[in-house]
């Protein structure tokens, strides 16, 4: 055989193999292997997600999706618009209960129990696994009230006349509960002096923060990021970030994001999602940006579509 032969043999091959069409989105057709998402590390499983299908109503939203999030660590959902990311993301406090449409099977454990068991306490579950919104949402009330406001609803804290009659007023016990989450959410030094001022007041940055303090007011494990900075300006964006650094040393973090830059920055690993809700790849966020071992992964991080 010729050397021209032989070459053009290894083409077809090597397409044979990768299946490697494109689609008129601009997106290879190609066999996702299940080592890809096989994702191996020494720390320990936080949540372990298991055959997950995501329906809305006849659309598929997603596809037999199985992984293992670490614990104390940043985990990065990326992937085009429509891919099910944010659909996944509200799996994991059952974010998606309040959806009518929509029906969801597999099983999603934290710290090895089923939170889609019917035994399991909604309120107690998303006490533990909190969320952060694409949008800042805070409540037209005080900044004070709104780091506050959970643990008032959980009754971990009293105030008010009665409660100072019957000896169980929790006025210290908030003023130092809204000073531990202001200041692990990086806001404390920029409000201390204006926490009875309404929270509408601050800045975009400012509301965010306010709202990753809320979150962390109630105590959880999990914090869920639905795009938490995607209505920012880049300074207020690289607040955010550092903050999600420092606190995956204590919480487990999982972000969606559509930036890549951001999910490269930020995360310890990264799951990518593609077209009709597949789970192509789960790997080191290094090894995903470096060297993936998928064609389509390659060709979304590189920009070819998406």
């Amino acid at each position: 055989m010729s050397q021209i032969d032989q070459k053009n043999a290894a083409e077809s091959e090597h397409q044979t193999n990768d299946q490697s069409v494109s689609t008129t989105d601009g997106e290879t057709v190609e066999e996702t292997r299940p080592e890809w998402t096989e994702y191996d590390t020494d720390a320990e499983t936080k949540l372990a997600v298991e055959g997950l299908d995501v329906y809305y109503d006849d659309d598929h939203a997603l596809k037999d999706v199985s992984m293992e999030i670490p614990e104390r660590s940043v985990t990065a959902l990326i992937g085009p618009s429509g891919c099910g990311k944010s659909t996944f993301l509200r799996c994991l406090n059952r974010m998606n209960d309040r959806i009518r449409s929509a029906n969801v099977d597999g099983t999603v454990e934290l710290d090895g129990t089923d939170i889609y068991d019917g035994d399991v306490d909604l309120v107690e579950l998303r006490k533990r696994v909190g969320m952060v919104f694409q949008s800042p949402n805070p409540f037209p009330k005080s900044i004070r009230d709104n780091v506050s406001y959970g643990p008032r609803k959980h009754g971990d804290i009293e105030t008010g006349v009665l409660s100072r009659l019957t000896g169980r007023d929790g006025s210290e016990r908030e003023a130092e509960l809204v000073e531990r989450s202001l200041r692990q959410a990086a806001l404390w030094s920029e409000v201390e002096d204006r926490l009875s001022d309404n929270a509408l007041g601050l800045s975009g940055g400012q509301q965010q923060r306010l709202c990753i303090a809320r979150c962390l007011a109630v105590d959880p494990e999990v914090i869920l990021m639905d795009e938490p900075a995607s209505a920012l300006d880049p300074i207020a964006t690289s607040r955010i970030e550092d903050l999600i650094a420092e606190l995956s040393e204590e919480y487990t973090v999982v972000i969606v994001t559509h930036s890549m830059q951001q999910a490269a920055r930020v995360s310890d690993q990264t799951a990518v999602f593609l077209t009709g809700g597949e789970l192509v790849e789960y790997d080191d966020t290094e090894r995903i940006f470096e060297a993936p071992e998928s064609q389509r992964v390659a060709d979304y991080i590189s920009g070819k579509f998406g």
